[in-house]
């Protein structure tokens, strides 16, 4: 295997579970999967977002759809019997920490207990599986640091998205423990900073806001443009999750909690996002900070030490390469490219640069 690059040859007719295929990063994985050779079935709501990035890329619908819903037990465990998977990769879930907020009990319900329907339908199987769980860098306790997070810090989190998740990584190692420590199926989760990329088109995070009013010819108002975030382009941790789920294929000692982040000096403010992404795409922003909003943190940075010396992985591209690719997939499918086409150039692209 290349450092940071999901192998061919062992994605080649690998039975894949994808789980949350409609969301953003579901859609490019999905996407990467097929294009590796996987066997990839997925389980996931309808696309909720206008448009739609899995509709986008999949637009004669011929993949491995399953509209199914990992709150119901019954329909995890069916799909899971039905797909028989070599991996499983769990990246369904309610991502958006304002509408958190606003509907904890879903968040709560989705976050933690769809992810032990997961690993529950997986209990007692008798053959390989590797599984990637993945949550968030929002798990850690967040105290301000300046210095970045570790696997081995405190879990914690105040918003009910960032608890959920937090939650959801105490769930996992104690499944570890106790129903698959002398199993063949062997559990990981992956924490990942804050994903940017062409193709999300979700409510209230900075890029698709930033991409809205730009093509409509208004202001764009950031709520909070001092906040420093791990900022990283999607390819980066959707390899990163390709090569946890080889490693555990092949090794049990790191079935374990692995950060997936930028190199720390392009962990950056929002403030310098924006303006990153209106050189490429010229509009207009304004500071719209306001006390009474709900809370969130002021400071998140990651150390991806352990990915780094335990599986090889690292981040290929830099903040500014990060920005550019999202931009510019942005902006050529605002002017007439093919989503599905120009997503897969970005692939081969991110291919090429790390061989």
């Amino acid at each position: 295997m290349v450092t940071g690059r999901p192998d061919p040859a062992f994605w080649q007719g690998k039975r894949v579970l994808l789980t949350g295929q409609t969301g953003f990063k579901g859609s490019w994985l999905m996407l990467w999967l097929q294009e590796l050779g996987a066997e990839v079935s997925g389980m996931a709501l309808p696309g909720e977002t206008t448009p739609c990035l899995f509709d986008q890329l999949f637009p004669t619908g011929d993949v491995g759809h399953f509209i199914g819903d990992i709150r119901d037990a019954a329909v995890v465990r069916q799909r899971v019997a039905q797909v028989a998977p070599d991996v499983v990769l769990h990246l369904a879930a309610q991502p958006l920490v304002l509408r958190s907020f606003n509907d904890p009990l879903t968040t709560w319900q989705t976050n933690v207990l769809g992810s032990a329907h997961i690993l529950d339908a997986l209990k007692g199987c008798d053959r390989p599986v590797a599984v990637v769980m993945v949550t968030t860098d929002k798990v850690y306790e967040n105290r301000e640091w300046v210095h970045a997070y570790r696997e081995t810090d405190r879990l914690g989190g105040y918003d009910p998205y960032s608890a959920s998740k937090a939650a959801c990584e105490i769930l996992i190692d104690s499944y570890r423990k106790s129903f698959f420590a002398d199993s063949p199926v062997r559990v990981a989760s992956a924490r990942a900073g804050n994903i940017i990329g062409g193709g999300d088109w979700s409510e209230n995070r900075i890029l698709p806001d930033l991409v809205r009013a730009v093509s409509q010819g208004v202001t764009l108002e950031v709520r909070n443009p001092a906040a420093v975030r791990p900022w990283q382009h999607v390819l980066d941790p959707l390899a990163g999750y390709l090569c946890l789920a080889e490693r555990l294929w092949q090794d049990a000692s790191v079935a374990e909690a692995y950060n997936f982040g930028p190199d720390t000096a392009d962990q950056q403010p929002v403030r310098a996002l924006v303006e990153a992404a209106l050189k490429r795409w010229p509009g207009e922003w304004r500071d719209a900070s306001n006390p009474d909003m709900p809370h969130e943190a002021g400071r998140l940075m990651l150390s991806t030490d352990k990915a780094r010396n335990k599986l090889g992985w690292h981040p290929q591209f830099s903040f500014d390469q990060a920005v550019a690719h999202t931009i510019d997939w942005y902006r050529a499918v605002h002017e007439g490219a093919s989503p599905r086409e120009y997503t897969l150039r970005q692939i081969a692209d991110f291919g090429k640069a790390v061989a």
